[in-house]
């Protein structure tokens, strides 16, 4: 499965992508995490549908100092060119 995640909030500057970046490695998430330039951060990730659930409740949770308001979670399509890593990525448009 493959899934693109919008998280709101408090949530550049504050160590988010490093987290998610740890979480995803930690579950065996393949993917990246990017911030973007609204000052929301995006995710893509693939796994199977309970790795995407532990996921996504750790996006909703963030690291200790940001402040999540908001997660939007859309299927995606399965990109080859992240089997087997996650990345953080530069700032998206």
């Amino acid at each position: 499965m493959a899934r693109r995640y919008i998280v709101t909030g408090r949530v550049q500057g504050v160590g988010f992508r490093n987290y998610v970046e740890h979480v995803a490695s930690r579950i065996s998430v393949q993917g990246f995490v990017r911030n973007r330039s609204d000052g929301s951060v995006e995710v893509f990730g693939m796994g199977t549908s309970a790795q995407l659930k532990r996921l996504r409740e750790a996006l909703e949770r963030g690291p200790l100092m940001s402040d999540v308001t908001g997660v939007d979670e859309e299927p995606a399509r399965f990109e080859t060119q992240y089997e087997g890593r996650f990345t953080i990525e530069l700032t998206a448009g």
